[in-house]
């Protein structure tokens, strides 16, 4: 485990699956941890009692709330931005309102956390997006919203590095493949046809992401920025 005492962390979209894990994984770390969350309030209450992290509930697609909340916590350290959503269908026939709600939280969520976060973040701070192979690589049509979404957050994690590289900020991208989360189960329905794609046929777990954030967050990755990090099982290879 990495040594993460006595710094900031803030988890956007931390009560469930991936985030709930970055979240147990940085509070093992010794990190002072917040978290927000946007309707799941039982399992974030849970999860803030079993790890000593403190809840906030806060829509990220709300720029004004996502504001607020950086305001209240103070300078950060790290600044985790989960939160996403997946709107899957034949793009002719999506409602446009439910996919502009996904380009809210997937593309204009992150961009305005990491500005709000990166005007008082401590210098040599770190900055993770939670993306998708799916950025890469989408074998199927019905994805085609949700991986412009992905591929979205690539060239802005590019460009946060390159603004904030000066002060010795990292920004990264780590892309997972199938993970086993609530959303999508190593048994659900997609299971087969995911595994028949990978190189490691198995759902990832939440704490195998986590554990590549850790890395991130870390002292010997100062020098890895503006990066995907694909955690995968070889989906993409």
């Amino acid at each position: 485990m990495a040594d993460m005492t006595g710094k900031r962390a803030l988890v956007l979209g931390g009560s469930r699956g991936i985030g709930r894990a970055i979240v147990e994984r940085l509070s093992a770390d010794g990190a002072e941890v917040v978290f927000s969350y946007a309707g799941s309030t039982e399992a974030a209450n849970a999860l803030a009692l079993a790890t000593g992290a403190s809840a906030m509930q806060a829509d990220s697609a709300d720029r004004d709330a996502v504001d607020a909340l950086i305001k209240a916590i103070g300078a950060l350290d790290v600044l985790v931005v989960n939160a996403g959503i997946g709107i899957f269908g034949d793009p002719l026939l999506l409602d446009a309102s439910e996919v502009d709600r996904m380009f809210d939280v997937n593309i204009r969520g992150p961009y305005h956390a990491i500005v709000a976060g990166g005007r008082t973040m401590n210098d040599n701070g770190r900055i993770i997006v939670i993306g998708s192979v799916n950025g890469d690589r989408m074998p199927i049509g019905e994805g085609t919203a949700y991986a412009t979404t992905k591929s979205a957050i690539q060239g802005m994690v590019r460009g946060f590095a390159r603004a904030f590289g000066p002060r010795g900020i990292t920004v990264n991208n780590v892309q997972p493949g199938p993970v086993d989360t609530d959303l999508n189960p190593s048994d659900g329905p997609m299971a087969a046809m995911l595994h028949a794609g990978m190189a490691i046929k198995r759902h990832a777990r939440p704490h195998e992401i986590a554990s590549m954030v850790a890395y991130l967050l870390s002292p010997d990755a100062a020098m890895v920025t503006g990066a995907q990090h694909n955690i995968d099982g070889g989906y993409g290879a």
